[in-house]
């Protein structure tokens, strides 16, 4: 009878507290003689480079920005600066190909709202992939033409409304503007003279005097209205001259955001 009620009825187990179970879930503590426990170390996450610098370069055809652009970019590199040299139209495979038809001569009946909505076809594909990029990764950008141009070019040159070009603007590249624009001023007759003594004149290069003259008063307009970012330089002079002129306006625009950017840190 005893063995039949030990089966029906097996033995109590013995109690365990609340405290006892709840250290058992957790397992040993990290007392005297206990295995040390690992330690979870978050991932270190490494700060965003600062934001870089957009330089551009404007002025006419035959003002010499773009050699004085290269031997900047020779300078700024020397320096150790993390240097992107591109230009517009073009700087991307597409934009190459759109600068390619913009400067045909062959397409000298091209409309001058084509001609606009080609630039900055060209100019939205750039910033996109070139532009904005290098400057998320603080690179120091000198861009051959960039807004002022065409503000100029197709705003005051081809006579079209600025209105549109604003809106246009925004559309493309949102709130990014120049960090500082050399703007190599030369007369119109002396760069007309310096570019004729090229053998393969594009589209542009082949405009009459009256035109370059509009295109200049556009700059003219951009330099007085923006004087913090615009600075004007005498490309009369010889190379030298203008080169020195560039590296030190290019040289204390550095120096001054390397101090702001060290007490905003």
């Amino acid at each position: 009878m005893e063995s039949s009620n030990r089966e029906r009825y097996p033995q109590r187990r013995e109690r365990v507290s609340f405290g006892q179970a709840r250290a058992t879930l957790k397992g040993p503590s990290n007392g005297p003689g206990s295995a040390p426990r690992k330690s979870r170390r978050r991932p270190t996450v490494s700060p965003a480079p600062p934001r870089g610098h957009l330089i551009t370069f404007e002025g006419i055809e035959g003002s010499g920005k773009s050699t004085q652009l290269a031997a900047l970019a020779d300078h700024l590199t020397a320096r150790g600066c993390n240097v992107l040299v591109t230009r517009e139209p073009g700087g991307t495979r597409l934009g190459e190909g759109i600068r390619r038809m913009l400067l045909d001569p062959q397409h000298r009946d091209m409309h001058p709202k084509t001609e606009l909505l080609l630039y900055l076809a060209s100019r939205a594909q750039h910033f996109e992939e070139i532009i904005e990029p290098a400057l998320a990764g603080g690179r120091l950008i000198l861009c051959d033409r960039f807004w002022d141009a065409t503000f100029a070019y197709q705003g005051q040159g081809r006579n079209l409304d600025l209105k549109p070009l604003k809106s246009f603007q925004a559309f493309v590249t949102g709130k990014v503007t120049p960090d500082l624009t050399l703007l190599l001023d030369v007369e119109v007759r002396r760069g007309l003279e310096r570019i004729q003594q090229r053998a393969d004149a594009d589209r542009l290069e082949r405009e009459r005097a009256a035109f370059y003259e509009r295109v200049r008063a556009g700059y003219m307009k951009i330099a007085a209205s923006e004087p913090d970012r615009v600075v004007l330089i005498d490309a009369n002079q010889d190379f030298e001259q203008v080169a020195q002129e560039i590296r030190k306006t290019v040289d204390v625009f550095l120096e001054k955001h390397v101090v702001q950017r060290h007490h905003r840190a």
